[in-house]
């Protein structure tokens, strides 16, 4: 009868296991597809700001009225929502203060 019950147990015990394997798979399943929609929204919302982009600068001018060099220059919006057109090199520099006040802050 121990003996009986002891098999009970395992079997009841693989049978649970089983479930739980079904069960992540499918939540596996579930959780590819949701990752794979958020990767085409991503690159959707790139695509779109990448346009935008491009279409900003191909707008801008500087004093003398020549178009804005988007190799050169980056569009900056700071923390209060003002956008400014800064020069590539000080976006780097203000952009790695930014990681350590960062990391500071951590």
């Amino acid at each position: 009868v121990a003996a009986q019950k002891c098999r009970k147990r395992k079997l009841n015990a693989i049978l649970n296991l089983e479930e739980d394997v079904c069960n992540l798979q499918t939540q596996k399943e579930s959780l590819k597809k949701e990752h794979s929609q958020c990767s085409k929204s991503i690159n959707q919302i790139k695509q779109k700001l990448n346009s935008l982009y491009h279409d900003i600068f191909s707008r801008l001018r500087d004093d003398q009225g020549r178009p804005v060099n988007p190799c050169q220059y980056v569009i900056h919006c700071s923390s209060n929502g003002s956008v400014f057109i800064i020069p590539k090199h000080l976006a780097k520099s203000e952009q790695k203060q930014d990681n350590r006040k960062e990391e500071k802050q951590k």
